[in-house]
């Protein structure tokens, strides 16, 4: 299981309605391959597939593919509207290593 702050849902909340009116869209999770650690995140807006998990999170829906739940397992996706650090940033208890940038990990 994840969890995604209200922060965090407020904001992909204010993103998917500035962009797009239609209902079932949500936030998808994933972890593909990539980076200079082996793994990286990917978060885009869409819609659930047949596969996928689906959370609810202070209104907002999120989608993740099996394999990426595996991955994404007791993570928190946070938000952070900070001066020196803004962004998605995802805080995952599984990942042994990450780069120097933050943006891709190992387990």
């Amino acid at each position: 299981m994840i969890s995604v702050t209200e922060s965090a849902a407020e904001k992909a909340i204010a993103l998917i309605n500035s962009n797009d009116t239609e209902s079932n869209l949500g936030l998808r999770m994933q972890v593909v391959g990539g980076g200079c650690s082996g793994f990286q995140y990917n978060l885009e807006f869409g819609t659930a597939k047949n596969t996928d998990k689906v959370f609810e999170f202070h209104g907002l829906k999120v989608f993740i593919d099996p394999r990426s739940t595996l991955y994404l397992a007791g993570s928190v996706l946070d938000y952070n509207d900070g001066l020196m650090d803004s962004g998605f940033k995802i805080t995952n208890p599984n990942a042994k290593n990450t780069c120097g940038c933050g943006e891709s990990f190992n387990v």
